[in-house]
């Protein structure tokens, strides 16, 4: 049987796409992990992102050396897809001929075609890791015209995973061992209009919660603009719906929500942000900021430094402005702040926040918890609680001793829940020990 490798950058939809991919060609390939580099492979396979200016350089420099291992004859065939590919596939093929084919990011059987597959109706997923969480995809591209962003010009116009679909996706991934379900796309509150005419996400996630398995489902990538109501009455009540909502507000200022095409302003902002406080009590809030947007003068940004310490988000990530050509921004505005000063913005804009997660963080000290174990390193459990999303938020460390659980090796602990007493806390990550066994 050949080999096949496969490099995902960017990305958790990214790494959706790798593994239906793999899906589809499991039969005929031998699936090399990513990181194996001990021999040769028959085909690499780099899945690229093409987002923002560092996110871009990181795949072409793994594009380049992918082409380096192939020239070293230590890959045989080299095909690239993703979001870089999609957007610059007229420029990449001259740049870097050693590559044999190039791909875009929707359709994913093009790909498997080219490897000499014939994709099949229905393939599934193939699970690059062993974790008790994964990512389910509801649905693919953008209506939105932020300002800022490529990906509808990338990922192309919204379009819904059929609900059956999902629900059996769910029910592979909960018979593979799968417990947590965080739920991903452009924008998961617009899931359904274009299926069924309505937003039709908490009837999803009501089908989902029925997978036998399935114990947390987590909701990530929420925009704010007609966020839908029955979404937080199933937050509230539900309860395999985790009380954590990822919704990037982006800003504060109505003048650069305008200038963003936010389709909201401060004071909507403010109300749902309020809104949601009140309806699912203990609710963790993860949103982001971009800091240095064109017309974000010296006062909009002292507005979102009030605003962020006013709404006390448990979890808030930052970046700063990035032109990137074929957008709105980039066509009608002049990026006039310096890349110093917008570096000075984040800082201090991250300063504050590190100040409230410390608070939060601290604030769960000698409690008990239930946590997720993910993983086992260097004597210690890393887990999650309800309040942590994988790769974006901290971890709960449980140093481990034989004798705190019943004897249980790491490897039966991993992928189960736990309950923990909560003992230390910095701005990030928290200490734990076992309750009870």
């Amino acid at each position: 049987m050949k080999s096949l490798q496969v490099i995902t950058l960017g990305c958790s939809k990214n790494t959706v796409d790798t593994e239906h991919l793999l899906a589809m060609v499991q039969g005929e390939y031998e699936i090399v992990p990513e990181g194996d580099l001990s021999s040769p492979v028959d085909a690499l396979l780099v899945n690229t992102c093409g987002f923002i200016g560092d996110a871009k350089e990181e795949s072409v420099q793994a594009v380049l050396s992918a082409a380096e291992r192939k020239k070293a004859g230590d890959v045989g065939k080299l095909i690239v897809f993703g979001c870089l590919s999609q957007r610059y596939m007229s420029q990449l093929p001259d740049l870097i001929p050693e590559v044999d084919a190039w791909f875009g990011a929707r359709d994913l059987a093009p790909v498997a075609k080219a490897l000499g597959v014939k994709p099949p109706e229905s393939a599934g997923r193939f699970r690059t890791d062993g974790h008790a969480y994964a990512y389910l995809k509801i649905s693919e591209g953008c209506d939105r015209r932020c300002a800022y962003c490529a990906i509808p010009y990338i990922r192309g116009p919204h379009k819904s995973v059929p609900m059956e679909v999902l629900v059996k996706e769910a029910e592979t991934l909960a018979a593979s061992g799968v417990k947590e379900l965080i739920l991903i796309a452009q924008d998961t509150t617009y899931y359904g209009l274009d299926l069924y005419r309505k937003r039709t996400l908490a009837e999803l996630i009501r089908k989902l919660s029925e997978v036998s398995g399935i114990e947390w489902i987590r909701i990530h990538y929420s925009y704010p603009a007609d966020f839908p109501e029955d979404v937080l009455d199933e937050m509230a009540n539900n309860p395999k719906v985790c009380k954590y909502l990822d919704i990037p507000l982006q800003h504060i200022s109505d003048k650069v929500l305008s200038m963003m095409h936010r389709q909201v302003d401060g004071a909507w902002t403010r109300e749902l942000v309020r809104k949601l406080r009140e309806r699912i009590p203990g609710v963790v809030l993860r949103t982001t900021m971009i800091v240095g947007h064109p017309g974000e003068g010296k006062r909009d940004f002292a507005e979102l430094l009030d605003f962020v310490r006013e709404a006390r988000f448990e979890r808030l990530g930052a970046f700063m402005y990035s032109e990137e050509e074929g957008t709105f921004g980039a066509i009608n505005y002049r990026d006039r702040i310096s890349k110093n000063e917008k570096r000075r913005r984040l800082e201090e804009l991250m300063q504050v926040q590190r100040e409230i997660s410390l608070s939060f963080n601290e604030s769960r000290i000698s409690t008990t918890e239930r946590v997720l174990v993910d993983d086992f390193n260097d004597g210690v459990l890393v887990c999650r609680s309800s309040s942590e999303s994988p790769d974006v938020d901290g971890e709960i460390l449980v140093r481990y001793k034989p004798e705190l659980f019943g004897g249980r090796t790491p490897e039966e602990i991993c992928g189960k829940f736990i309950e923990v007493k909560i003992t230390a806390a910095d701005e990030y990550d928290l200490v734990a020990c076992p309750s009870k066994i």
